[in-house]
């Protein structure tokens, strides 16, 4: 069996170090083909490098692992998932009775082994069992946390030359990325947050916002259409507005049903 390839998502830096680590000690003969710091990112380098295996941490910004363990039996069906997590009594739970492998926070070299090993007698077994990946998966996000019940943002305080504005989010189309800032596009005009993106997605509603792109995201109530193009990127177009954005590939499955 050639090399196995693995992708590391974990949003912290020091915890994403350190598990790379461990995996060289561990597993020298196991490929590293990405290692990222936020949901989008992860799914992106997945759709692209298509790895044996993913070290998946729950909680990120933006995407969060279950979300893209899910996106992820689209943009690259065969991979492994093993989730990282902090002690959590509720997700062990889920997992003991589950399709994947998971990694409790810190992570111990036995653990790891064990691990490994499982993912490569799985990798010899072919694809994975969707349907049991799915039913955890929503195990998982039926969880109740006390983030749900927090009301989402319904204002915001930006930019625009000299003038400070209040925006409703019901105003906003979409968010850009644009270096250290994100920009906010309304029907009155641009204005500027300096509030980076993947900051932002923690306070908006995920309901109504949704990422669809590393440096985009797009009010869905201002969503007109989405064409798929042959490249498996997304052209979407926004109601009342001329311009497009593009949907990255991982995440046109939001749109599956459109």
């Amino acid at each position: 069996m050639s090399a196995l390839r693995a992708v590391v998502a974990e949003d912290e830096a020091l915890l994403r170090q350190s598990l790379l680590t461990l995996l060289a000690e561990v597993c020298p003969q196991l490929q590293i083909v990405g290692d990222c710091e936020d949901g989008a990112s992860a799914l992106e380098t997945i759709a692209a490098q298509q790895p044996d295996v993913v070290f998946l941490d729950i909680r990120m910004p933006g995407l969060t692992g279950i979300e893209v363990a899910r996106a992820m039996r689209e943009v690259s069906p065969r991979s492994q998932v093993v989730f990282v997590t902090a002690y959590d009594q509720y997700a062990i739970d889920a997992f003991e009775h589950g399709a994947v492998d998971y990694l409790l926070k810190p992570i111990g070299r036995e653990r790891l082994q064990a691990t490994w090993q499982r993912v490569q007698q799985r990798a010899t077994a072919g694809q994975p069992d969707g349907a049991l990946l799915e039913a955890l998966l929503q195990r998982l996000s039926a969880r109740p946390t006390a983030a749900s019940h927090t009301p989402p943002l319904a204002w915001l305080t930006a930019s625009s030359g000299r003038e400070t504005r209040l925006i409703a989010l019901d105003e906003v189309a979409y968010f850009q990325a644009d270096q250290k800032y994100t920009t906010v596009m309304t029907a009155a005009g641009e204005a500027v947050l300096r509030t980076p993106l993947r900051e932002l997605l923690d306070v908006l509603d995920p309901q109504v916002f949704k990422q669809i792109h590393r440096s985009t995201i797009v009010n869905m109530k201002a969503v007109a259409s989405v064409v798929r193009e042959d490249t498996g990127k997304g052209r979407l177009a926004l109601r009342g507005r001329s311009e497009t954005l593009t949907v990255s590939q991982p995440f046109m499955s939001l749109f599956r049903g459109m």
